[in-house]
């Protein structure tokens, strides 16, 4: 089986359905007002009074388009997860098909450590709302990573297996780890790649 019908209908995230022309625009003034303010003050820094301000919307347009403070971080995350999503579903390897599946696996969590340091402040907000948590990329990426483990023979509980190297990857925790502990992203890399490894059994 190959990547691309192992992950056949987990979809992408915000495929939501079309909207009316007033709708979409209020849509792309929320998100453009949102980033421009992510980049001036840092996610800890914005409410959601603040992004409605900004785009000149009222509050309950924000909430009925995006549910929450986490759904907005999610869409936000949209265009930089599906870049990630399509390099190593459809990329060149070793992240993508073609490298032996330990290969994969490994790039993969290099490239995820990066992805995970880079916005560590959208997935923490999006990682604290049980609705927004385990939503459609989340489960890309646990299928990806247990179909990986799979085919380089790994033996066990599959699934208890993904979560843990997918634990090792969430936001708050590498962050706890750089900022509390002093282990730099290098350091939480190599280890990552030693657990992996032993659940192949390399």
């Amino acid at each position: 089986m190959s990547m691309g019908d192992e992950l056949v209908g987990l979809p992408f995230t915000d495929s939501a359905p079309t909207e009316r022309g007033d709708a979409a625009r209020n849509r792309l003034l929320l998100l453009s007002a949102a980033r421009r303010l992510l980049a001036e003050r840092g996610a800890d820094a914005i409410t959601m009074d603040d992004v409605a301000a900004a785009a000149g919307v009222g509050k309950g347009t924000l909430f009925r388009r995006f549910g929450s403070r986490a759904g907005l971080m999610i869409v936000l995350l949209d265009e930089d997860e599906k870049v990630e999503q399509r390099a190593f579903m459809f990329g060149p390897p070793p992240l993508g098909p073609g490298a032996p599946p330990l290969e994969r696996l490994l790039a993969y969590g290099r490239e995820r450590f990066r992805f995970v340091w880079e916005h560590r402040a959208l997935l923490s907000d999006a990682g604290r709302d049980p609705q927004t948590r385990f939503n459609a990329p989340a489960t890309l990426h646990r299928t990806h990573v247990r179909m990986l483990l799979e085919t380089a023979g790994t033996t066990g509980d599959l699934e208890a297996q993904a979560d843990a190297l997918l634990a090792l990857l969430d936001a708050d925790y590498v962050t706890h780890q750089v900022d509390e502990v002093g282990r730099d992203l290098e350091q939480q890399a190599r280890a990552w790649e030693d657990l992996a490894r032993k659940l192949c059994g390399r």
